[in-house]
């Protein structure tokens, strides 16, 4: 049973940085490509970031573009989302998400493309 753990969310002012990691014992987590998605009260799941099983492509979202970066650590079996700037529409419970890939370039970035998923981590942002 593959298990996504999602952690390091909390409360950060406004124009400040947090790093977000999820980490995924159990499995062989270099097989797997990674997002990481977010959802606002009352809004729809959208996608955020997302990063290759080898890491060496990523893609982001208009809205976190140049303010965000997604990586991962295969010997640790840890994705990371380091976000910086942050704004209030930033506000949201952030959920990593594992998809099985044979490809180490393909990149996914919309929802029911993943198979796995963590259980969230809150992301405040206050002004």
């Amino acid at each position: 049973q593959v298990q996504l753990v999602d952690a390091g969310g909390g409360l950060v002012q406004v124009g400040g940085s947090l790093r977000v990691s999820c980490t995924a014992p159990g499995f062989t987590f270099s097989n797997y490509a990674m997002g990481w998605f977010r959802q606002a009260p009352g809004k729809e799941r959208e996608f955020v970031a997302a990063i290759s099983r080898g890491g060496g492509n990523t893609s982001y979202s208009d809205s976190v573009k140049g303010r965000f970066t997604i990586s991962r650590d295969n010997a640790k079996s840890t994705a990371y989302l380091q976000m910086t700037r942050l704004k209030p529409e930033d506000t949201a419970v952030y959920f990593c998400a594992a998809r099985i890939s044979v490809s180490r370039l393909q990149v996914r970035t919309t929802a029911d493309e993943y198979t796995y998923w963590g259980q969230g981590t809150q992301v405040t942002v206050s002004s």
